[in-house]
């Protein structure tokens, strides 16, 4: 994906021209509105020498200049040609129709920005002329150019990004992408605005390490690069507040370039509670939450909806302890990537101060594993009575979510009497976690691994130093459905207020890009959490 995102895999050839004689009106004298106008392109995309060179740096994986053109294979091949057309009234004209185009707001994990709908049946003079000239006199070229046949295949859109929008690290791959281009028509820009395009290095596993190379925008430059497993780059954060970066992008088709096993990366550890027993809880935990009665209130409440927010969770002196250690510059932060699916900061356990240590035990400990179960009705302690033991005056109703995970063990079992017995077996409880430090700039994504790894677990998010915190600013939590951009939940940062939600195989999470408008004056504002997650 390049400045355009969603929707935009037409496989429909392009429209033929026009017949003049459909752009004159009865006294042959006038064009009607949609004539088509094709632009006349830039003279090095017309230079047969240039052509000839651009295919041999391409093919030499070398760098090429040559006047409004430049080409390098650094950190993977791609091409900028300023002037690209030649008619500065064509393309105010072209900038005056796109503008009058009905825009949609797109926003979710990846994105944020307006785009266009689809642009290959748009009949204004400058939008069907551009798209001429891109997808017949360009094609042509780059076909030349790569020595690859290209489809016909319009795949083209307008994209709006203002103050605060972004699109985040990806690598454009989809079956038939070939390569993608942005055309920008902006005003006068800086690279202090944002919105460039930065170009990603990759590692061994083709994932993207660090950005290398920033792309400013500027009016009537044509960007394009070759779509491959290592063409990872991303539109970074627009920070002027009165200028829109208004761009024609897409892709031209044509045979894949072969794709290795997607790297997954290592598996997060999971372990087993500690042997702290309640003494912990009554020291930690609002004493509301430790009365029986009202647990049972919130287990009712939790299995309505399988997610549950508890204000006020800890004792207000421990937690004030905690969001003051938490500043103290002997914890030590480690930045989480690669950037294709997070970024942020996470601490470095042995570093942590004496009180933020207790409260991660808290956490951890049989204790608070046997108060979730107490919560969630979840099997998350021995103590806490299974499917077998429930009573039949409605008191031990199944949660829907158990009755889909022994729906699941049932389908497993079918397969394999082996699988059967082992499915029989209580599991362990275990849990994983992390303390992890938000702040301008951080956010993770959904990939493939995560989706394909997704399994029934009880999510756990607790926020320090948060006052203050504004939904516009992102680094909010949201639960998905796979393959679906709807949001099913969302949890915003709230000091003290432990969130609780269970999900299963077909529910995805991710925490939102954390913008500009977080900033106070020149400094980040910062909030804390303990995400955890537990299993049964």
């Amino acid at each position: 994906m390049v400045d355009i995102l969603t929707g935009v895999q037409s496989n429909s050839t392009m429209a033929s021209k026009r017949q003049q004689g459909e752009c004159i009106k009865s006294n042959k004298k006038k064009k009607i509105n949609n004539c088509e106008e094709t632009p006349e392109l830039c003279r090095v995309v017309r230079d047969e020498n240039v052509r000839r060179a651009v295919k041999e740096a391409w093919s030499m994986k070398s760098h090429y200049t040559h006047g409004d053109l430049e080409f390098d294979c650094h950190p993977f091949p791609h091409c900028v040609i300023k002037n690209f057309i030649r008619s500065e009234n064509f393309l105010e004209n072209l900038q005056r129709e796109l503008l009058t185009l009905n825009f949609h707001a797109k926003s979710n994990d990846l994105y944020k920005f307006k785009q266009s709908d689809d642009l290959k049946k748009r009949t204004e003079p400058h939008i069907s002329g551009v798209r001429s000239a891109l997808f017949s006199q360009f094609r042509v070229w780059l076909e030349e150019v790569l020595g690859v046949k290209l489809e016909p295949t319009v795949d083209i859109s307008c994209a709006k990004y203002e103050y605060s929008d972004i699109l985040l690290c990806h690598d454009d791959e989809l079956e038939g992408r070939r390569v993608a281009f942005i055309l920008y028509l902006v005003p006068p820009w800086l690279c202090t605005d944002g919105g460039s395009l930065d170009l990603y290095t990759t590692d061994g596993h083709f994932q993207p390490q660090s950005v290398v190379k920033s792309l400013v925008p500027s009016w009537n430059t044509l960007v394009f690069f070759e779509v491959s497993p290592v063409s990872f780059h991303q539109v970074s954060e627009v920070f002027s507040q009165n200028k829109c970066r208004l761009s024609l992008s897409g892709w031209f088709h044509g045979p894949s370039l072969e794709r290795p096993p997607r790297h997954t990366g290592p598996l997060v550890s999971r372990s087993e509670h500690l042997p702290r027993d309640e003494t912990l809880l009554l020291e930690w935990i609002n004493p509301l939450y430790l009365d029986i009665s009202y647990q049972e209130q919130i287990q009712e409440e939790f299995e309505e909806s399988s997610e549950i927010q508890l204000k006020d969770f800890l004792r207000e002196e421990k937690f004030s302890q905690v969001c003051e250690a938490l500043q103290l510059a002997q914890i030590q932060w480690t930045l989480k990537g690669p950037a294709n699916k997070r970024c942020y900061a996470a601490a470095c356990l042995d570093t942590l101060p004496e009180c933020v240590r207790a409260c991660w035990e808290l956490l951890h400990s049989e204790a608070f594993f046997l108060l979730l179960s107490n919560f969630t009705g979840l099997r998350l302690h021995y103590l806490c009575p299974g499917d077998d033991n429930d009573d039949d005056d409605g008191g031990g109703e199944n949660k829907d979510k158990q009755k889909k995970e022994s729906g699941e063990k049932d389908e497993q079992a079918s397969s394999s009497s082996n699988e059967t017995i082992k499915d029989s077996e209580p599991s362990t409880p275990k849990c994983c976690g992390e303390l992890r430090r938000w702040t301008h700039g951080n956010y993770t994504l959904l990939h493939d691994g995560e989706a394909a790894r997704a399994e029934y677990a009880l999510d756990l998010i607790l926020p320090f130093s948060c006052a203050g915190w504004q939904s516009e600013f992102g680094g909010f939590s949201c639960y998905v459905a796979n393959e679906e951009d709807e949001e099913l939940l969302t949890i915003y940062p709230e000091d003290n207020s432990l969130a609780l939600v269970y999900r299963d195989k077909e529910t995805l999470k991710f925490v939102k890009h954390v913008n500009h408008k977080s900033k106070n004056d020149s400094s980040s504002r910062v909030f804390y959490d303990f995400s955890f997650v537990y299993y049964e």
